[in-house]
């Protein structure tokens, strides 16, 4: 389930971080889902438990989580009221990196492609164009 490579000059944190944000986001960890605990997912992993934890103190600051006292961290339901801030920094991203790709050649064509590839992704479709 997690592909962490110890090689890598990422820190294994954001590895973490990264792989369980694209598990919660193709809801593979459906909403109020358990995650596995900070001690099982370390002794799976064999990596430290303080790493462990890092990571899901990340993903709780970033919303995709939250913790109960005693009970453990818990995939956080998506809301109808949007993180304004950060949706308007996604879209100056977007908007930063759609100029790039069609400053190299892409086409609309092909970037709408990526947005139906995106959606179906995240809506846990499997069709291929």
């Amino acid at each position: 389930m997690f592909d962490l490579d110890i090689r890598s000059r990422k820190p294994i944190y954001e590895q973490l971080v990264d792989k369980l944000k694209e598990l919660i986001i193709h809801e593979v960890f459906k909403a109020d889902q358990k995650l596995p605990s900070v001690r099982l997912l370390a002794k799976e992993l064999t990596i430290n438990p303080n790493t462990i934890q890092k990571a899901y103190r990340e993903l709780e600051h970033q919303n995709y989580i939250y913790s109960v006292p005693g009970k453990g961290s818990f995939v956080t339901p998506q809301v109808d009221t949007l993180n304004n801030e950060k949706v308007k920094k996604m879209k100056e991203e977007l908007v930063r990196l759609l100029a790039e790709a069609m400053y190299l050649g892409m086409d609309k064509d092909e970037i709408l492609s990526l947005i139906s590839q995106a959606e179906k992704a995240v809506k846990g479709g499997s069709d291929s164009d």
